[in-house]
């Protein structure tokens, strides 16, 4: 029983021996080239300690393309206009009331006041305009009696005088025709009176009227644009006073969608260029740029802009989440994989370069858009060799050694 155990171990033993002292015969009996492998001399350096054939990279050829540079806005929508209806006198509500939700036009009635004692009142004051009207000829008559008393009076004065100066009649007579002609005069003077008086209170009574008029005018609330109801109007039997709430209408075809732009971007959106929003609900709506703000909220320094969008069926709602795309003057860029990007000594962002050569150059550029394909890049000649591989293991002036990948734009 013990036999096996020691020849295992001789075994064992003898394979080690063989395999550590006998390694060349081992390996030429089971047929093994035991020739050294040849060692590689390594490459001659430059005087930068580099391979003085340059450093090996990856890189692709970029041609500067044209692509549409939009401006992304979070907004919202808004009613084009919204206002509450208020009524300008006092009454009792005796019409049936609208429900909110209903469609009205301009000039429906929202509501009608109670007239009370308003027709009583009219009444009373054209009555008024016409007696005032009834004193005209009656106080033009008195300046006509007047003016012919004051006629009839010079001619007494002047025969009076005639007389007085040949001596055949006295200094009395001639006394008492001035005084009969100043009192024609003081005639004419109440005459006219009279007429500015007559016209005043046609003027007083014609404004009595018109308040009335007016006033009973008042009574018939309507609408002063179309649109939807937002509130029910006042229901029947309601006192109203004089800015009391009769009905709010908003107006939503068109409709608006308000966002507030960066000032780093505000001078790439115009009035009327075309936009095209998404609301949260999925709707897709185009419209155009109807308003942009000249003067910064002082608080977030954007500029409000406000976008026209049609709404006939009325399927947008006031107050929706929208992503707002303002579409701008196009610009070239270079689409770029973004683990190409890298950084210089100050931080800035950009690209290594392969230059005319076969150096290593920085070039800075300016972030446009990222996109699933890549980064657009602008700033850059129209066709560049950029590294896209090894970039962070050389520095400008370098020399490289570039194999170009064919990239597809």
């Amino acid at each position: 029983m013990k036999l096996v155990p020691l020849l295992m171990a001789v075994i064992v033993a003898a394979a080690l021996y063989f395999f550590v002292f006998e390694r060349d015969v081992l390996l030429g009996f089971a047929g093994r080239d035991t020739a050294a492998p040849a060692v590689t001399e390594p490459a001659e350096l430059g005087a930068d300690g580099l391979p003085a054939a340059g450093v090996r990279v990856m890189a692709m050829t970029s041609k500067a393309q044209t692509i549409d540079s939009a401006v992304i806005l979070r907004g919202r929508t808004e009613a084009a206009r919204q206002v509450t209806v208020s009524t300008e006198t006092s009454g009792r509500v005796v019409s049936d009331p609208l429900r909110k939700g209903s469609f009205v036009s301009v000039g429906d009635t929202l509501c009608q006041l109670d007239p009370g004692t308003r027709d009583s009142q009219l009444a009373e004051a054209r009555a008024r305009l016409s007696e005032a009207e009834s004193r005209v000829p009656e106080a033009q008559a008195s300046l006509a009696e007047a003016d012919a008393r004051i006629r009839e009076a010079d001619i007494n004065v002047n025969a009076a005088r005639q007389l007085n100066e040949g001596g055949f009649a006295s200094q009395t007579r001639l006394v008492s025709a001035e005084a009969q002609r100043e009192a024609a005069m003081a005639g004419i003077q109440r005459a006219n009176s009279a007429i500015k008086s007559a016209q005043a209170g046609i003027e007083a009574a014609s404004a009595a009227v018109a308040i009335v008029t007016r006033d009973i005018e008042r009574l018939t609330i309507t609408a002063p644009f179309g649109g939807l109801l937002e509130t029910d109007t006042a229901e029947l039997g309601t006192l109203l006073q004089p800015g009391g709430p009769c009905a709010t209408i908003v107006q939503i075809d068109p409709i608006k969608l308000v966002g507030f732009v960066p000032e780093l971007d505000v001078d790439r959106i115009t009035v009327g260029a075309p936009v095209q929003a998404q609301l949260a609900s999925g709707v897709s709506v185009q419209g155009q740029v109807s308003f942009l703000s000249r003067a910064a909220d002082d608080t977030t320094r954007t500029f409000r802009v406000e976008v026209t969008v049609p709404n006939a069926d009325m399927t947008i709602r006031d107050g929706q989440t929208a992503e707002i795309i303002v579409a701008s003057d196009g610009e070239t860029a270079h689409l770029v994989p973004q683990s190409a990007l890298t950084l210089d000594d100050d931080g800035a962002l950009g690209l290594r370069l392969v230059a005319d050569d076969d150096t290593a150059q920085f070039a800075p550029v300016t972030l446009l858009r990222d996109t699933v394909n890549g980064v657009w890049l602008a700033g850059l000649p129209d066709t560049v060799n950029i590294i896209t591989v090894g970039q962070d293991f050389v520095s400008d002036g370098v020399p490289v050694l570039a194999t170009y990948a064919k990239v597809v734009q």
